[in-house]
């Protein structure tokens, strides 16, 4: 299987049950590596593969305009926006908040999603 990956893409959003991470933005570090399309296999065309520009300039836009409480419910927003906008057929997301609690340097999850096949 072949893979995109985009690590430690940082942005400052709005998220976290408690009120006053409603009100202060916080740094949260994605980690993504995504499967490409079989149709990439062996071409040195950009339209027949996942712009990683593209991926992260749409995360940006949708994390603008989106808000979430949970770390979970955020990966798993950025894993079916790639599945579906993207065409990926596997994604793996990690996301970590830095600094979110004394003592704690980083903590978040990693999900998976969709099909991962051998090629």
């Amino acid at each position: 299987m072949d893979t995109i990956f985009i690590s430690d893409f940082r942005l400052d959003i709005l998220i976290g049950v408690y009120e006053w991470e409603r009100r202060v933005p916080q740094t949260v570090q994605l980690d993504l590596e995504f499967a490409l399309p079989p149709r990439s296999k062996r071409s040195d065309k950009i339209g027949d593969t996942i712009d990683y520009a593209k991926v992260v300039s749409r995360i940006e836009q949708s994390l603008a305009d989106n808000r979430f409480l949970l770390v979970e419910a955020l990966a798993e927003h950025i894993a079916q926006l790639v599945l579906t906008e993207f065409g990926a057929p596997w994604i793996r997301t990690s996301v970590t908040k830095l600094g979110a609690l004394k003592g704690v340097k980083r903590l978040g999850v990693t999900i998976e999603r969709g099909t991962r096949e051998l090629r």
